[in-house]
């Protein structure tokens, strides 16, 4: 995606359990129902079940596309949605890569782990100039309350560049992150750190 251009595609990162609250499964339909409306290809991680699931059965049911993306090891234990299209690809490492290679922007849900490792690489990445997709943060109920304050904690204490962080596009309405995601540009330079002197 050049910088200015309409988004065609998002890869949501989410769960693949459901969470103690019926507002993850709720928001990620409506998050599939307003892709759909919008004309915007999902790409995930593959699975049926979770909030993984609900997303792509609810980009479906609306009459969107949905491009799923899972390792070998992943796609000979799960059920599987019909997607438009399934990638199944070698490792995590080939996945992520070619959900980074399909996608416009990145907008992580409430998750696990695996959640946290695919938003941090992927911000990582607009960081130091890999891509300039914009990344986002859907924080149903709170969910990334803490990990925000602490991210403010990181900039406070002088190890995350605050400019970095103000960059990172993060809301609990759906349309309305969807607007900031696509009105997002490129991150501005950073400063380069100071090189520390050894006393």
């Amino acid at each position: 995606m050049e910088s200015g251009n309409r988004l065609s595609s998002i890869c949501v990162f989410c769960g693949s359990n459901n969470g103690k609250r019926p507002e993850y499964t709720e928001t990620a339909a409506e998050l599939g129902r307003e892709l759909a409306r919008r004309d915007l290809r999902l790409v995930y991680g593959g699975g049926d079940v979770g909030t993984m699931g609900s997303l792509a059965r609810a980009v479906l049911g609306a009459g969107g596309a949905v491009t799923g993306i899972i390792p070998k090891r992943l796609y000979e234990l799960v059920d599987h949605v019909e997607l438009t299209e399934l990638v199944v690809a070698a490792d995590m490492h080939e996945r992520k890569a070619k959900m980074y290679e399909c996608s416009d922007a990145f907008l992580a849900m409430p998750g696990g782990i695996g959640t946290l490792d695919e938003l941090f690489e992927s911000w990582t990445w607009r960081q130091i100039g890999y891509h300039a997709k914009p990344v986002g943060i859907l924080n149903i109920a709170g969910y990334y309350d803490p990990l925000l304050g602490f991210l403010g904690k990181m900039a406070d204490e002088g190890f995350l560049a605050r400019a970095q962080l103000d960059d990172l596009v993060v809301g609990d309405e759906v349309p309305a992150l969807l607007d900031a995601l696509a009105a997002k540009g490129p991150l501005q330079s950073l400063k380069r750190p100071e090189r520390s002197r050894l006393a």
